[in-house]
């Protein structure tokens, strides 16, 4: 039913003597529900053993008290998962548990990763001259074999770690627990988030997204470093440099992924989304009778547009909370029935009025077209859609769930083209210089990929899927 890229998954971790590590895991998952919405995972450890759950479903429905109680320990690593279907089934939910090969009911580890390896030619052809069958598995639990290779050789989980680093030739935010030791690593341009932050004098967190710390009472001491490993145990903190450093965050995470109570390079994501605005309405000033923005994470992008010419934000569209996008939609008259059960136009507002739509993204195009004609059969008389990013028109290689490129509706239809299939007054995207202007941060931190067609992190042999036709 959406029209949203999705991201694939989310992270947290938990160190600490004396903590209800579990449970902590568990509030901070839910705080990242947003980021994966299909399966749940939670690993813990309490020195002598590694207990963990994982199952599909909401954070809410995957673990019971008595699921709970079974976590024991002073370490936790979770994990929420998008699926495809590959993993619709839950066979490849997370977190990834790796076995002693001597001791095959001894568990070694729990890893889990946000994020995508493009080329995986690299880690195959490793686990082939190891004579480990790998057919059956994705980008993760190879990663997780990679370095389990190493552990049942001898190594410490930390070196373990750091030896397989360089098969990772893609983008990665993982961690990694044994019984002793919860281990951050981040691929060396830093796509995909990683936050550290303290609990308390002697515990620690670490997130996908800082707006989870807040949820677990956790306070933001840094962001992990791009290709930085981070070694929590009971030694305290240490940090190594396993890549050289070339930050290149995905800059949808601004755009949409994160939640807007969220900080990003010391950014908050609401203010960047007002900044959106702002840079809309520099770039495309209208007199019209309304603002109103496809909830929720046009709303910011909302605001600063209203604010920035005095024109009023209205609610005008009500969401319907309790729709995931995991509703089954057969055919397209079902797709449409599902955005009408949605957003829900308020029509005594709307009829009669001439409207800017706000929305961060458009994608495939589908939902965007649905809401014009709502508003326009609730009585509006002009409606324009305002965009607060570039057009989306080339598909993401790095943990994002985007279509192929040719169902990317910008890749395929110029901007006029695609105001006549959508049915609006006009149609207005945010330019890439406006977009980067919002962060107020340099233009080089960042991964416009999606925009832009220039990666950072090298597709390799999946190059040949990106067309630089439009």
């Amino acid at each position: 039913m959406s029209d949203k890229v999705k991201e694939k998954c989310a992270v947290f971790g938990v160190y600490g003597q004396g903590l209800d590590v579990s449970r902590l895991a568990f509030y901070g998952l839910f705080a990242l529900q947003h980021r994966g919405q299909e399966a749940s995972g939670i690993a813990t450890t309490d020195g002598d053993d590694i207990y963990y759950h994982k199952d599909l479903g909401l954070v809410t429905h995957v673990y019971s008290e008595d699921d709970m109680k079974k976590l024991k320990g002073h370490i936790a690593v979770g994990h929420n998962l998008y699926s495809n279907t590959k993993v619709s089934d839950g066979d490849h939910a997370q977190p990834v548990i790796r076995r002693n090969r001597r001791k095959r009911t001894e568990v070694n580890f729990a890893l889990v990763h946000n994020g995508n390896i493009p080329s995986l030619v690299a880690l195959q052809e490793f686990l082939d001259d190891k004579g480990i069958e790998f057919a059956h598995l994705n980008d993760s639990e190879l990663m997780a074999t990679a370095i389990n290779c190493y552990v049942n050789d001898g190594m410490t989980l930390p070196e373990a770690v750091e030896a397989a680093y360089p098969l990772f030739t893609g983008v990665f935010s993982i961690l990694v627990m044994d019984r002793e030791n919860l281990v951050a690593i981040r691929d060396k341009c830093g796509v995909r988030p990683l936050s550290l932050g303290t609990l308390g004098d002697e515990g620690y967190a670490i997130s996908s997204e800082t707006c989870a710390f807040q949820t677990t009472g956790a306070e933001i001491l840094r962001e992990i470093e791009p290709g930085e490993m981070v070694v929590i145990n009971q030694e305290g903190v240490s940090s190594k440099q396993l890549a050289v450093s070339d930050l290149k965050l995905d800059i949808f995470e601004f755009v949409y992924f994160s939640r807007p109570d969220s900080t990003l390079l010391g950014k908050s994501v609401y203010e960047v989304r007002k900044n959106g605005g702002k840079e809309l309405a520099k770039e495309y000033p209208l007199e019209v009778d309304m603002v109103v923005a496809v909830p929720d994470t046009a709303t910011p992008a909302a605001v600063g547009y209203s604010q920035s010419l005095d024109i009023p934000v209205e609610w005008a569209l009500v969401k319907n909370r309790y729709i995931h996008r995991t509703f089954i939609q057969p055919d397209q008259h079902s797709r449409e029935r599902g955005v009408r059960m949605k957003l829900n136009p308020l029509a005594a507002i709307i009829k009669g009025k001439k409207i800017a739509l706000i929305d961060d993204s458009i994608v495939r195009g589908t939902t965007s077209k649905q809401i014009i004609k709502t508003l326009f059969e609730a009585g509006a008389t002009e409606v324009h859609f305002l965009v607060s990013s570039p057009p989306v028109k080339y598909p993401d290689f790095y943990g994002i769930d985007t279509p192929k490129q040719d169902k990317l509706i910008a890749a395929q239809k110029s901007v006029p083209e695609i105001q006549e299939y959508l049915g609006c007054s006009s149609l207005h995207y945010l330019s890439i210089e406006g977009l980067l202007a919002s962060t107020e941060l340099p233009a080089d931190n960042f991964s416009t990929s999606c925009f832009t067609g220039e990666y950072p992190v090298d597709l390799l042999g999946r190059a040949e899927e990106v067309s630089y036709g439009l």
